[in-house]
């Protein structure tokens, strides 16, 4: 793993350094593979990120969009994470409907919409058996409790290593997530973190030694490149 950790003095030049870097992922996979694959994270943090990578000009036809993650709530929900991202991005640019592939929230629960959605990308990566596929970017977000997508602190969601997709609990509210393998496989893990209020959690999953269970952006180890984007309110007395 290949983990490198910066400070970024706002959250507009945290944005602006996300997106550059997004961008040079993505030519290079295009120039590689022919295209991007990218899992995007919801709360408030990238939709700035999603609204600047609306104005670029892109091949469109060669980037896959994917979630890491979504509220198991209909696509028109004031939130989704896919209605929050249509709007400021993918309903802005000519990206083909094939490319854009939401979580089936509609199904008749959330374990079989974890399954659908498992199935998509085993047929979309041509992956067979326990195999991870790599995306080429998963984005993620962390709260203040270390959670990431939707793998929250002592929740059996952590433990699944079998699996692509698994259903997360929020306050006995259930999501839909990517598993910590999953997210591992990923060519680059980008996260983007702002705030004050992130700097206790940043601590611990930055720590020598602490409890994965209880803070689970730990568990992000990806077999590629780990990024750690922060603002200064978040990073200003990170240890790393």
């Amino acid at each position: 793993m290949n983990k490198t950790v910066e400070v970024l003095p706002d959250q507009p030049a945290l944005v602006a350094r996300a997106l550059k870097l997004i961008l040079s992922k993505l030519e290079t996979a295009i120039e590689q593979r022919g295209r991007f694959t990218i899992a995007l994270s919801g709360g408030s943090t990238p939709k700035p990120l999603y609204e600047a990578i609306a104005t670029q000009k892109l091949p469109w036809d060669k980037i896959h969009i994917f979630w890491g993650d979504e509220r198991y709530v209909p696509p028109d929900h004031p939130d989704s994470n896919e209605l929050m991202t249509r709007r400021a991005w993918l309903d802005r640019v000519d990206i083909p409907a094939a490319n854009i592939h939401p979580v089936p929230t509609l199904e008749a629960n959330p374990e079989l919409a974890a399954a659908k959605y498992e199935q998509q990308l085993k047929e979309f990566f041509n992956s067979s058996g326990v195999e991870f596929p790599a995306l080429d970017v998963v984005l993620l977000g962390m709260g203040d409790d270390a959670h990431t997508a939707s793998l929250f602190p002592h929740t059996e969601a952590l433990k699944v290593r079998d699996r692509l997709v698994t259903v997360g609990n929020k306050d006995g509210n259930p999501r839909i997530s990517f598993t910590y393998p999953l997210i591992n496989s990923a060519r680059s893990v980008i996260f983007l973190v702002a705030g004050a209020n992130k700097r206790p959690a940043l601590a611990q999953v930055f720590a020598p030694v602490a409890d994965d269970f209880t803070y689970p952006s730990r568990l992000i180890q990806p077999q590629g490149e780990l990024w750690w984007l922060l603002d200064a309110a978040a990073g200003l007395e990170l240890q790393y």
